[in-house]
């Protein structure tokens, strides 16, 4: 590279580029899942580059950037197709979510032991054989094993408990298993808060129309002594709509904003604050005195509790809106993932689809950096006499 190339990359800060191939991208896009508000902050910052000119278009020809507009027009044409598409996709969720009610109103019934499944309803075989089926699991147990999560239903299992001893009611701690699994959920949930999540029977998603757009996500807790709710609500605005001032800028469906619920706490057991004892020296007598102060605890169920979305008129806030943009993350996970298939995440099955999955990604990407050592003598097209004379063989470049 020349000195003025140099310099420029100086300036532009290519120095600090690591090198290609020393960045694993499956680890980063790995914590990107796993911290929503890291991965809102990259988006954030992605959409700021998105679109800065590089010059070139406006050096092209007048004509030919008349042509370029008219493919814009286009563009935006298909855009308001887009608009439609996903309106009606989203009617036809709202649809089907009807369909779908009865099924979930019975897993339901089931998980809190309101109703016990007999005979043909408790057959599910995943193989030929049980024996094959207990293979299965080990086999699941060493995936998880070595993609380094921890299946919690497996993990409660007490292997010296005789279940034909145990009443036991429902499916115990079904949905804290489920947030406990799912890395993007984890993080929430804390130890002091598993004792009311014990108490979480069915978490539903309800359609404020039939349009399938704005949606409330719905948390109901059997008796105990932590809340008084019997059902803990948030709710989302949808808006599938094309701006007209940045048309280009349309994804279908975005979450706007995000509206919680007041928790009615039992006396000494609101889980999102916490008691702090701090002392105080007076400046002029020297004494000290002790105070004691609520504060802000972190908490499961703060989620309850989201910030409201910054005025367009009000400096922007980025830490409110990465807060914002990964509760809306999560929303949309539980709803279009979680919920759906609840049963899969609770046993891990559909975590392990989803460890397949990267693991398939991973291989394909290693293909594409495989650099093998070039070697002229299997290379049944080299012709040593069509090599300019004072040049090196190709494999001499490389050292």
């Amino acid at each position: 590279m020349s000195d003025e190339h140099s310099s420029s990359a100086k300036q532009a800060g290519l120095h600090d580029v690591p090198p290609a191939g020393s960045v694993d991208v499956s680890a980063i896009a790995s914590q990107l899942a796993k911290d929503p508000s890291l991965l809102a902050a990259f988006q954030q910052r992605c959409s700021q580059l998105v679109g800065e000119s590089s010059g070139y278009i406006e050096s092209l020809p007048p004509a030919v950037q008349k042509r370029i507009k008219a493919l814009k027009n286009l563009q935006f044409e298909h855009t308001k197709i887009e608009e439609e598409f996903f309106a009606e996709v989203a009617a036809l969720e709202a649809k089907y979510a009807f369909k779908y009610k009865p099924l979930l109103e019975r897993r339901s019934e089931i998980v809190s032991g309101k109703y016990e499944p007999i005979g043909k309803e408790c057959e599910w075989h995943d193989g030929d054989s049980d024996e094959e089926d207990g293979d299965d699991t080990a086999d699941n147990s060493t995936k998880n094993a070595e993609s380094g999560r921890t299946n919690v239903a497996a993990s409660n299992v007490d292997t010296n408990t005789n279940s034909d001893d145990v009443q036991v009611m429902g499916i115990p701690s079904f949905w804290l298993t489920i947030f406990k699994n799912v890395e993007i959920l984890e993080d929430m949930v804390k130890e002091y808060d598993e004792p009311l999540l014990c108490h979480l029977e069915d978490v539903r998603a309800v359609y404020a129309d039939n349009k399938g757009l704005d949606f409330t996500l719905e948390f109901h807790f059997s008796e105990n002594e932590y809340i008084t709710n019997k059902v803990l609500t948030k709710s989302y605005v949808v808006e599938c709509k094309v701006d007209e001032s940045d048309p280009f800028s349309f994804d279908g469906p975005a979450i706007i904003k995000a509206v919680g619920c007041q928790i009615d706490w039992k006396k000494g057991k609101n889980l999102t604050v916490k008691t702090v004892k701090k002392k105080q020296r007076h400046k002029g007598r020297g004494q000290t005195r002790t105070v004691t102060k609520t504060v802000p605890n972190d908490s499961f169920f703060n989620f309850f509790s989201p910030p409201e979305v910054p005025d367009d008129d009000a400096d922007d806030d980025d830490e409110i809106m990465e807060t914002l943009m990964g509760d809306f993350a999560r929303a949309e996970f539980i709803k279009d993932r979680v919920l759906p298939q609840a049963v899969l995440y609770f046993t891990g099955e559909a975590l392990e689809e989803e460890d397949d999955d990267e693991i398939e990604e991973d291989e394909n990407e290693g293909s594409l950096v495989e650099d093998d050592e070039y070697d002229e003598d299997q290379d049944p097209d080299f012709d040593p006499s069509k090599v300019p004379q004072g040049q090196k063989p190709p494999e001499c470049k490389q050292q």
